[in-house]
């Protein structure tokens, strides 16, 4: 049969990361081949290619129209990101085609290479949802006289970057809360509950340094906890519809009545997850990091702090600087006092002045002129950081002369009663 002779059709891109996975952004350049691979001689009459970058959003919902009627309802959208064609084969005529626009691949290997640019936009990063999705793809179509195409499709992914060295992403999070237990006509003590998370941005891999208190006055026993949650946002026809993951989770030890419990900087670390979606119409990803005290028999006393995940890490130096600044401020923050800080030592940096004086009359020998004088750049290095004297109003070294002098002025100037 002659669709036995088409034994392969393959699209293959050229750039790869360290997954081999085909990841670019927005203004990139994407090439490629298409490998076909024939058992005979076919006869070909254009081999096509369309890249398409498209969101789509997609839910049902049941609703009822009377006593025993019911209907549902379609929420369809889409959005286009991308729509490129071209033709690999078919505009020139092959001078060993027998026919007029057909082209004649022998038997044996062939690849075909192609290249677009993705447009200078904010594109929508590639996602899998429950009710939506942002895809990418190339797809090549092998089109034969008399017969039915042959297709082939290969998707690539598209991240649209987020850089997190920004103030607005750099800014700490932070929250305080608290509420009475109440049962009837009795109310129990109030739960505190204060946190703070260094920054807003963070990438997969990071973790999250949380600090927080909480303190426990009521008569029941209660648990700290922190979750990581995505939130999946779909829109379509003016309509919207919410979804809740959970990332990843710690727990804290049972606190019990009249007592407080700290986190100093407790770790949570972030799974490889989707980044943010935050420009595309009908699709959105939210993070939060919700800090809250699980009450056994009543509702949970929570904090939500927003975050936004990235695809370009913090910076080395933007990294300390975050990381000391939080430190620091979230132990004044959370209503601890801050040890002072040490005055800075000077004992590994002072030498004797026995010392001084050998490497001084060393120095003032003629016979030394040709040795290295490395002993007196170091001298001095260390001499350069000794500590001021201790400041004194008495000359420790009088001049006997000047002495005389000013006893006899203060003798003229306040004489005796």
């Amino acid at each position: 049969m002659v669709l036995s002779k088409v034994r392969t059709l393959a699209v293959y891109f050229d750039s790869l990361n360290e997954s081999n996975l085909p990841v670019f952004s927005g203004g990139d350049l994407v090439s490629g081949r298409v490998v076909v691979e024939v058992s005979g001689d076919v006869r070909v009459r254009s081999l096509d290619i369309t890249a398409r970058g498209v969101a789509r959003v997609r839910w049902t919902e049941s609703r009822n129209a009377g006593a025993n009627m019911a209907y549902t309802q379609n929420y369809t959208e889409e959005v286009e990101y991308l729509h490129h064609c071209d033709t690999l084969i078919g505009e020139e005529r092959d001078e060993d085609g027998p026919e007029e626009g057909v082209t004649v691949l022998h038997s044996g290997l062939h690849e075909f290479a192609f290249s677009f640019s993705l447009p200078q936009m904010a594109l929508a990063t590639s996602f899998e949802g429950k009710h939506g999705n942002v895809r990418y793809w190339v797809k090549a179509e092998l089109h034969r006289p008399w017969l039915l195409p042959v297709k082939a499709k290969k998707e690539f992914i598209v991240f649209e970057h987020i850089d997190i060295n920004t103030p607005l992403l750099l800014a700490p999070q932070a929250g305080t809360k608290e509420k009475t237990l109440c049962c009837w006509f009795c109310a129990s003590g109030p739960i505190s509950l204060s946190a703070k998370i260094e920054r807003k941005g963070y990438t997969p891999g990071e973790s999250i340094q949380i600090f927080a208190e909480v303190e426990n006055c009521s008569s029941r026993v209660v648990v700290p906890k922190a979750a990581l949650y995505q939130t999946q946002t779909f829109f379509a026809k003016g309509k919207g519809k919410q979804i809740q993951q959970l990332v990843s989770n710690l727990r804290g030890d049972p606190l019990p009545q009249g007592k407080s419990q700290s986190w100093e900087g407790r770790s949570l670390k972030i799974p490889p997850v989707s980044p943010s979606i935050l420009d595309c119409p009908i699709i959105r990803v939210d993070y939060a990091l919700m800090v809250y005290v699980d009450v056994p028999g009543g509702l949970n006393l929570s904090l939500s702090l927003p975050l936004v995940i990235g695809t370009i890490p913090l910076h080395g130096c933007a990294t300390r600087t975050s990381s000391v600044s939080s430190g620091c401020s979230a132990a004044a923050w959370l209503g601890r006092a801050e040890p002072p800080e040490a005055p800075p030592s000077y004992s590994d940096l002072a030498i004797s002045e026995c010392h001084r004086r050998d490497c001084l009359q060393g120095c003032d020998s003629p016979d030394r002129e040709g040795e290295d004088r490395g002993s007196l750049l170091a001298y001095i290095t260390e001499f350069r950081y000794l500590p001021p004297p201790l400041y004194s109003e008495v000359d420790p070294c009088p001049d006997p002369e000047l002495c005389r002098a000013a006893d006899v002025r203060r003798s003229d100037m306040c004489p005796s009663r």
